[in-house]
C-alpha cells in the first residue's frame, strides 16, 4: 500500500513537473506569477492554438449574479451526454443594481472540481451612480474613473474590491478563471464602450495592476473580447495584459460578410475563441438553429478558433437542433474530453496534470 501510494505521488509531481515544462515552452501568461494550475491551463490553449486542425473548447454561460445555475449545462448534458469543457457567469446582479458573487462562485468551485474549467465576467456598474446599475448610461468618459479624489474614482475602486474579494474565494478554492472584463468596449451600448482606445487600455491595465499587485489574484487568465466590428483590434491592451482574444458575435451566419474584425484580432498571436456565440442574434432567438452550421462555418471561415462560449437560453446548443451532432462531434471538446487534472482535483494533493 505504502509502495502504491509512493508510486501514485511520484506520478502526480512528475505530471506536475511535465506541465510546468510545456507552459514554459509556450508564450509567457500576462500574469507572470500566474500560478502553476493556471500556467498549465494557459499552455494547453496556446498548444490547441499551434495545432492546424480545428479543436473547439465548448462553453456555456450559465446566467447572471443569483440567477446563475447549472441548468443550462445541465440541459446540454440531458441532450448531448456530454458536459461543457468551460462554464460562465458574470457577477452583475440586475435587481440590487450591485454585484453577486457568491451565488456564481459555488456554481464555479463546484464545476471545477468536477474537471470543468471556468470563465467569469461582469457588466460593470457605472462608476459615475453612487447607487450602482447604469450599465448603458451613455457619455462616461471612462479615463474620468482614474482621477483621484473624485466620487467616480472611489465608486470604481469599490466595484474593483467587490470584484477582487470574489476572485480571492476562487483563488483561495485553488480554481483557475478565464477573466473576460469589459468586453464589447468597441462598441456603444454599454458605458465603457466607444471611447478613446488610449483611455480604455489605461483602464484595462488599472484594473490589471490593481488585481495582480495589489490585490495579489494569481488564478486569472486575462481575456480581450471586442465585439466582431472592424475596429475590434483597436482597444488591444497589449501583450503583457491580455492571455487570450476573441469576438463576440450573434449570427446564423458563420461567414466573413456577418463576421467581422476575425483577420485582425487572430493576427494578436493569443489563442483565438468565440468569446460569446449565439444564433440568430443579439435579441429573441428562436431556438431553430442548426449548430452543425457553426463548426463548418468555423472550420471554412475562421480556422484559427480554439474556444467558445455560447450564450445562454434560447442561444443555447440544447434549444437548438442538431445539438447532440455538434457536442459529439471530434472537433468539439467536452469536459470529459479536457487533459486529465488540467482542472480540478485528482487526488489528495491538487498538483498534477497530465497533458495530452
Amino acid at each position: 500500500m505504502l509502495i502504491s501510494r509512493a508510486l501514485a505521488l511520484a506520478f502526480t509531481l512528475l505530471g506536475l513537473t511535465s506541465a510546468v515544462s510545456r507552459a514554459a515552452e509556450c508564450a509567457a501568461p500576462a500574469d507572470p506569477q500566474l500560478n502553476a494550475k493556471g500556467r498549465a491551463i494557459l499552455a494547453y490553449y496556446q498548444q490547441l492554438q499551434s495545432r492546424p486542425e480545428l479543436k473547439l473548447i465548448s462553453g456555456q454561460f450559465l446566467n447572471f449574479g443569483p440567477g446563475s445555475s447549472l441548468h443550462a449545462a445541465e440541459r446540454i448534458f440531458a441532450t448531448t451526454g456530454q458536459w461543457p469543457a468551460m462554464i460562465a457567469a458574470d457577477y452583475t446582479d440586475f435587481k440590487t443594481n450591485w454585484l453577486d458573487t457568491a451565488t456564481p462562485n459555488k456554481i464555479m468551485i463546484d464545476y471545477w472540481r468536477t474537471g470543468g474549467l471556468v470563465s467569469m465576467g461582469v457588466h460593470l456598474n457605472c462608476p459615475a451612480r453612487a447607487e450602482g446599475g447604469g450599465q448603458r448610461d451613455k457619455g462616461i468618459k471612462i479615463a474620468d474613473v482614474l482621477a483621484p479624489g473624485t466620487p467616480m474614482h472611489e465608486h470604481w475602486l469599490r466595484q474593483l474590491d467587490t470584484l477582487a474579494a470574489g476572485l480571492q474565494e476562487l483563488q483561495a478554492a485553488g480554481v483557475v478563471v478565464l477573466w473576460r472584463p469589459m468586453h464589447e468596449m468597441n462598441g456603444g451600448w454599454f458605458w465603457w464602450g466607444a471611447q478613446e482606445p488610449k483611455d480604455f487600455v489605461v483602464v484595462w491595465r488599472q484594473m490589471f495592476d490593481y488585481f495582480t499587485q495589489s490585490k495579489g489574484l494569481h488564478n486569472l487568465i486575462w481575456v480581450y473580447s471586442p465585439n466582431h466590428m472592424d475596429n475590434a483590434a483597436n482597444f488591444y491592451p497589449g501583450d503583457a495584459y491580455a492571455d487570450l482574444v476573441g469576438i463576440d458575435a450573434y449570427t446564423d451566419d458563420i461567414d466573413p460578410k456577418h463576421i467581422q474584425g476575425y483577420p485582425t484580432v487572430s493576427a494578436l498571436n493569443k489563442p483565438f475563441g468565440f468569446t460569446e456565440f449565439g444564433p440568430h442574434g443579439p435579441e429573441h432567438p428562436p431556438g431553430d438553429y442548426d449548430y452543425r452550421r457553426f463548426l463548418t462555418g468555423l472550420e471554412t471561415n475562421f480556422s484559427r478558433s480554439r474556444f467558445f462560449l455560447s450564450w445562454d437560453d434560447k442561444w443555447n446548443p440544447a434549444e437548438n437542433q442538431f445539438a447532440h451532432e455538434f457536442y459529439n462531434d471530434p472537433r468539439v471538446i467536452t469536459r470529459d474530453r479536457l487533459p486529465v487534472g488540467l482542472a480540478g482535483k485528482i487526488g489528495p494533493l491538487d498538483t498534477g496534470v497530465a497533458m495530452q
